[in-house]
């Protein structure tokens, strides 16, 4: 017998809205917080090297309006 989704989760809504155990609240979140990817941990060298020029970028002013940035790169899009 498949069971629905949608059922599981209403009825773990449920039992969270009524739980009282703060050794089980922490488990819950533990695992949420577990299963939650930092992308940062994720990009290349390059990729965190351009982010940061960007910023530095912004911070300074250098940046073109999305008009701008529409004409150069229409080509692609």
């Amino acid at each position: 017998m498949e069971v629905n989704i949608q059922n599981i989760k209403i009825e773990l809504i449920q039992r969270l809205t009524t739980l009282d155990d703060n050794s089980i609240i922490q488990k819950i979140l533990d695992l949420r917080k577990s299963q939650i990817k930092d992308w940062r941990s994720e990009i290349s060298e390059a990729e965190k090297n351009s982010i940061k020029k960007g910023i530095y970028d912004a911070d300074n002013g250098k940046l073109n309006s999305h008009s701008e940035v529409r004409k150069i790169y229409e080509k692609w899009l």
